[in-house]
C-alpha cells in the first residue's frame, strides 16, 4: 500500500471518530462548540498543552472543551502520559485520556509508490497523527502547575474588546431587523442590541456573520454557490460557528 492509501486511511479513521463524537454530543443536546463558562469550575479561555504553553487549536478545542465540562476539571491545561513524567508528575492508575489529533505534512524519503508531483519532485502528503492527553487534574504531583486562581467570566472586560474586534474589520454592518450576511452587496445585517436577552449575544451574533463575511470573493472566496442542506453549507456554518466562540474565549 503506498503513503498516500496509508495516510487517507488512517486519516479518514480518525475524521470519522472526531465526527461521531461530536454528532453523538449534538443529539444529546449538547453543542460543543457552546461552553456552559458559568456552570464551569475552569477558568474561561482555550485549553492548552500543561508542558509547552502553546494552545491546542481546531477540532481539538471542541473536544477538550466537551471533555472539561463532561468530567467538570477545574484545569484548561492538558499533557501527555510522558509530559506528566517529564514534569516530575504522574498520571493517576485508572485516568482515562483524551484523544487529539495533530495534522501536518511530510516528504517521503525513499521506498515504493513516493507520489511524484508535476515539478518531478516528492509530493508533500498530508497525515493525522493521533495522541492521548489528560488533565492536570487526572494528575499527582502537578499541584503547583494546577493551583493558578479560577477566574470567571469578565464580561464587561470581553464586550469591548469584541467591539473593538468587529470595528476593526471594517465590516458594513447594519443594525436593525434579522440576522443574515448578503454577499451581493457585502454587507451584514443584526437585530437591535436590546432584543437579546444578554448583550454578549450581540457581539456573538455579529461575529457569526462575520465569519461568513470572510468568505466574500474579494476575501477568501470561500462561500458555496449551493443552498441550505448541502454538505458545502453546512461547513460553512461550522466555520461561522467557529467564528463566534473562539473569539467569546480568547478576549479576556
Amino acid at each position: 500500500m503506498g503513503y498516500q492509501a496509508k495516510t487517507a486511511r488512517a486519516g479518514a479513521t480518525l475524521y470519522s471518530e472526531v465526527t461521531d463524537r461530536i454528532v453523538a454530543q449534538i443529539e444529546e443536546g449538547i453543542l460543543p462548540w457552546v461552553g456552559p463558562w458559568d456552570d464551569g469550575k475552569a477558568a474561561l479561555g482555550l485549553p492548552r498543552n500543561a508542558g509547552t504553553g502553546r494552545r491546542y487549536s481546531g477540532i481539538n478545542v471542541l473536544i477538550l472543551w466537551h471533555r472539561l465540562f463532561e468530567q467538570g476539571y477545574g484545569s484548561q491545561r492538558w499533557l501527555t502520559y510522558r509530559q506528566a513524567q517529564a514534569l516530575g508528575g504522574n498520571v493517576r492508575k485508572g485516568e482515562q485520556g483524551t484523544t487529539v489529533c495533530y495534522a501536518d505534512r511530510f516528504t517521503p524519503k525513499d521506498g515504493e509508490n513516493i507520489p511524484i508531483g508535476p515539478d518531478g519532485e516528492p509530493r508533500r502528503i498530508a497525515f493525522l497523527k493521533r495522541f492521548t492527553v489528560f488533565n492536570l487534574d487526572q494528575c499527582d504531583g502537578l499541584e503547583d502547575m494546577a493551583s493558578s486562581p479560577v477566574t470567571t467570566w469578565n464580561k464587561a472586560l470581553i464586550i469591548p474588546r469584541a467591539q473593538m474586534l468587529i470595528e476593526a474589520t471594517g465590516a458594513d454592518i447594519r443594525v436593525g431587523g434579522g440576522e443574515d450576511y448578503a454577499p451581493q452587496d457585502d454587507y451584514i445585517h443584526v437585530p437591535r442590541p436590546e432584543h437579546f436577552h444578554e448583550p454578549i449575544n450581540w457581539f456573538r451574533t455579529a461575529l457569526h456573520e462575520l465569519g461568513h463575511w470572510t468568505g466574500h470573493r474579494s476575501r477568501l472566496d470561500r462561500l458555496p454557490d449551493s443552498g441550505f442542506g448541502s454538505p458545502a453549507y453546512a461547513r460553512e456554518e461550522l466555520v461561522a460557528l467557529s467564528g463566534q466562540s473562539a473569539p467569546s474565549a480568547t478576549l479576556q
